[in-house]
């Protein structure tokens, strides 16, 4: 952010009058406001003085200067007089004491803070500018954003002058700047796709300034599209060659040829980590650290920090570190390395135990003072009997000393308390299964699992490089089935390191089968499932009963909602329990309402359940609640988005009455919330007699994929769901679960999958008379049609769709159809009557309430409008859908909304607001897949040419006739003529 410039000095020292209340503003109009009321500035002329004077930054401007200011070499003969009776308008209007007379010249005196939007903006650029020096890319995009807030049009907009008019020029270039350098930490940040819709439209309006074309060739080139990355450098080249006479700045020649050769550096803006500070190791009490120690660089700067304050200068307190987690996460290996690592900073000792928490018989914490007392050189003589005793002894025998205390595998807060030291330069780190959440001023530390990296690593450590490097997919397997566990990781690499004829895919293989997995993963004295065992041999039967049922459910996590049908409790009680297991680590809490097992740790609870669970039935029962609760509580969600459908009377019962919600929005957040977890409970219904009431769910949570949230995991449940109902011979059930796949490959565009899929489910609905999917399959093979060309087909659907939904008062599907029918219409030519039906599918829409399907509603209308020729009216209604698909979340719908705007731009001439929005769907998506992303790239291409950037134009057409050859369609043809045409 070079060339920032200076702010307006707002006090003088000794200025007494800060008249706060005023307001002015010089980046747009120049303008005034007194407690938020506008103050009169004047004509043209004098709010030039007025501007002249609040840039001139407190400083006085003498007559002359500020006759130069307002009229140049030629000022009129009565300049003087005109100064005098400006500067005494300004005065009158303005708070005494602000506008000052001063050796025979004027000056602007003691504002408030913020009182000029420009000092606010170069106050927040400073700012901007500190944050991103520090790294802190988010806060400085935050900040940077509010100070190019502050422009509100062209500054100093409608003042005459020649000092207004270089001052104009001197802060758009800075705001430019600003505007880069916001850019630039937006691709930092990772956001491609939407930066290129800005940095098309900003290119276009500024077509030389090469450095928003090199930030639109990144920003391409990171979103994947390459050649029109190299297309923007040949558009840029040719431009400056045919304008300037010149060739493009070294940088960007650079990025050209960084981009032909595909530098992998140029992929994704990574900040390289610091290098953690290893200490030597001078082992004492403490056990060996495994010489094959990876990973864990985050938690070994975190301990060894914390570590360090007990014997810094400022140190005046013991530092106690508890490491929590799930048994075999490495607690104890990552202790003992941090430990060796911060032993010279101990040069007293270092004492260790194992407390034995997680056995029937742990440590007592007398006997292990006496031995640690004895370790410090205390004759057993003095070693007193009492537990409170021999605290206060070994508490004194540390004082002044710098010992460092490794407290393995601890029970609870109560035993580990007489064991700390008490005084600064002394610390103790503590491991153990429960959260030591009752030693006061204690560091928590979580550990999880290893990242898929460092899993990797110790693998490799252990088995060896050549192994592993010849099947390294098979060997990301292995470590996948374990979970990323340190201790199964570390059992499976030590069984293989064993058996030289046993290939990383033979152990792959073994450990595939779920229900053999845990048998498998022991070796020697080490068992994956006796450390799982341990901790749920202590469980209470409340806890153990939670444990063994939360199992059941498939899914990445929980809620407490959820978990709380699966038990049969009120929520109160059931959060008690999790929170309780969370405390033993078999039971990790995602965030703040959610939870979620281990792998392992899953199925040693299912392994539990099938054993221990009685009666046997309650095991089915758990699972049928839990899709109860989802099922239920989806439908309710459908039913606010879409009022007046009657879709979610013809689901099935439910004996859960689910979550109730009076606001769209939490509905819409609970619904992506749940998604992963909702979909694994739809797929755990195939084959059981749940089947029923697992289709339905889906189809209540079709948002899912028409939002494009989890497209390919809806879609992958969808044709599960077909398989299940086909085998299982419920023509009820799969009718419906084609009806919702023919949603999903409508909504990705495959259309010939989609038609398949729609004559199979029309069949099974119509032979089980089920009115509720026949009405909704009508429709969709009339979209199909419309994508066909199919149009008077497309007609006869969605007058049948019509009947279909006014029969069962699906006032919804109703408008749907109309809505879709205006489209048939307009395909036939019958434009008027296209606007007409339009406008009948928006009365119902508008009937049922500003909804979610409101927004197709006035989409269709658009469409019409735009095809009769009406382009203001059809951007207000597409306006009017953007704002209610983003509202609702609908990506892909708003992306498609777009696109319909960026048509109407181009029918109206405006090219460069045409490719703004085109990018933004590209962006965004759009229902329709690569069929409609070919559609947006052709006119994107179209906007591009005429914007005179025929390279970028070609590649997007190139790009387009790829998409459209892969699908055969028509439009293939078009882009082909484009191509051949184009210069």
């Amino acid at each position: 952010m070079d060339g920032v410039p200076r702010g307006p000095e707002q006090r003088r020292p000794g200025s007494s009058t800060e008249p706060e209340s005023l307001r002015f503003s010089v980046l747009g109009p120049v303008r005034a406001w007194r407690h938020d009321e506008p103050v009169a500035t004047g004509s043209p002329q004098q709010r030039a003085l007025l501007a002249a004077l609040l840039l001139r930054e407190g400083r006085t401007a003498t007559a002359a200067e500020l006759i130069d200011a307002l009229w140049g070499e030629e000022p009129p003969s009565q300049a003087l007089a005109a100064v005098r009776t400006y500067a005494s308008r300004l005065r009158k209007v303005l708070d005494p004491g602000v506008l000052v007379s001063e050796s025979g010249g004027y000056a602007v005196r003691g504002l408030g803070e913020g009182a000029l939007d420009l000092a606010e903006a170069q106050e927040l650029a400073a700012e901007a500018e500190k944050a991103r020096n520090t790294g802190d890319l988010c806060h400085a995009r935050e900040v940077l954003n509010r100070a190019l807030s502050r422009w509100d049009g062209e500054t100093l907009a409608g003042v005459p002058g020649p000092y207004a008019e270089a001052q104009r020029v001197r802060l758009e270039e800075w705001r430019l700047q600003l505007l880069e350098s916001r850019l630039d930490m937006d691709l930092d940040q990772g956001c491609h796709a939407e930066t290129v819709s800005e940095l098309t439209a900003l290119t276009a309006a500024h077509p030389l300034r090469e450095r928003l074309r090199e930030l639109l060739m990144l920003a391409l080139y990171r979103s994947g599209r390459q050649a029109e990355a190299l297309a923007v450098y040949a558009d840029t080249r040719r431009l400056l060659s045919d304008e300037l006479g010149v060739d493009p700045r070294p940088g960007l020649q650079e990025l050209q040829q960084r981009i032909l050769r595909a530098d992998p550096n140029l992929a994704e803006p990574s900040a390289p980590m610091a290098e953690p500070v290893t200490v030597p190791v001078r082992p004492a009490q403490l056990p060996a650290t495994v010489p094959d120690f990876t990973g864990r660089a985050s938690f070994v700067r975190e301990l060894s920090d914390v570590l360090a304050s007990a014997t810094g200068a400022q140190a005046q307190v013991m530092a106690v570190s508890a490491l929590a987690g799930i048994g075999g996460v490495g607690k104890t290996t990552l202790a003992v390395h941090v430990a060796h690592a911060a032993r010279s900073a101990f040069p007293d000792g270092q004492l260790y135990v194992d407390l034995q928490g997680a056995g029937a018989r742990s440590a007592e914490p007398e006997t292990v003072l006496g031995s640690f007392l004895r370790a410090l050189g205390t004759a057993d003589s003095a070693i007193p009997d009492s537990l409170e005793e021999r605290a206060a002894l070994y508490r004194s025998v540390l004082d002044g000393r710098r010992v460092l205390v490794l407290l393995d595998n601890a029970r609870d807060a109560a035993q580990v308390r007489p064991l700390l030291p008490g005084t600064a330069g002394c610390a103790a780190l503590v491991t153990s299964r429960v959260r030591m959440t009752g030693l006061a001023g204690a560091h928590l530390v979580d550990l999880d699992v290893m990242s898929p990296e460092e899993a990797l690593a110790l693998f490799t450590r252990i088995v060896g490089e050549e192994r592993v490097g010849a099947e390294r997919k098979a060997a990301l397997d292995v470590v996948a089935a374990c979970g990323f566990l340190p201790l199964a990781i570390r059992i499976a690499a030590s069984r293989l390191a064993a058996r030289r004829t046993w290939t990383v895919s033979v152990l792959a293989a073994k450990l595939a089968d779920e229900r053999r997995r845990l048998d498998e993963l022991q070796a020697g004295d080490l068992a994956v499932k006796a450390t799982f065992e341990l901790g749920y041999g202590q469980l209470e039967p409340a806890q153990a009963r939670a444990f063994r049922l939360l199992g059941l459910a498939d899914g990445p996590d929980i809620s407490l909602a959820a978990a709380a049908a699966v038990l049969d409790l009120p929520v109160e009680d059931t959060e008690d329990l999790l929170e309780s297991l969370v405390d033993t680590s078999l039971l990790e809490s995602a965030a703040p309402g959610r939870y979620r097992f281990h792998d392992l740790v899953r199925l040693y609870a299912r392994a539990c359940a099938e054993r221990d669970e009685q009666p046997p039935g309650e095991r089915e029962a758990a699972l049928s609640r839990v899709l109860d609760f989802y099922l239920a509580t989806a439908a309710g969600v459908y039913a606010i988005e879409r009022p007046g459908d009657r879709l979610v009377d013809g689901l099935e019962p439910t004996a859960h009455p689910g979550l109730g919600f009076t606001d769209g929005s939490a509905a819409l957040d609970w619904l992506y919330t749940e998604a992963s977890p909702l979909l694994a409970t739809v797929r755990q219904a195939a084959g059981t007699d749940r089947l029923r009431r697992g289709v339905d769910l889906l189809w209540a949570a079709k948002d899912l994929t028409e939002s494009g949230a989890n497209s390919h995991q809806y879609e992958t449940t969808a044709r599960a769901m077909c398989e299940a109902t086909r085998a299982g011979s419920d023509a009820r059930a799969e009718g419906r679960a084609r009806t919702v796949l023919t949603d999903v490959l409508l909504v990705s565009g495959r259309i010939q999958q989609a038609d398949e899929e729609a004559r199979l489910a029309m069949e099974l609905a119509d032979s089980v008379r089920d009115s509720t999917a026949s009405s909704w399959v009508a429709n969709n093979r009339g979209l199909i049609c419309l994508h066909q060309h199919r149009y008077a087909a497309g007609k006869d659907l969605f007058d049948q769709a019509i009947t279909g939904f006014r029969s069962t008062g699906n006032r919804a599907g109703e408008a749907s159809a109309l809505s879709n029918l205006s489209r048939a219409q307009l395909g036939m030519g019958n434009v008027a009557e296209a606007v007409e039906i339009a406008h009948q599918g928006l009365a119902v829409y508008l009937a049922l309430g500003r909804t979610m399907r409101l927004a197709n509603g006035h989409f269709a209308v658009g469409v019409a409008l735009a095809k009769a020729g009406r382009h203001a009216e059809a951007l207000g209604q597409f306006s009017e859908a953007t704002d209610i698909f983003a509202d609702h979340r609908q990506r892909l719908w708003e992306g498609a909304t777009n696109f319909r705007i960026a048509e109407v731009h181009l029918a109206a001439e405006r090219p460069s607001q045409a490719a703004q929005h085109a990018e933004q769907a590209l962006a965004l998506g759009c229902i329709g897949g690569d069929r409609m992303r070919g559609s947006v790239l052709t006119l994107l291409g179209r906007a591009l040419s005429v914007l005179g950037q025929a390279d970028r134009a070609k590649a997007c057409w190139r790009e387009a006739l790829c998409l459209f050859e892969q699908d055969g369609v028509a439009e293939a043809g078009e882009v082909r003529a484009l191509l051949a045409t184009a210069v």
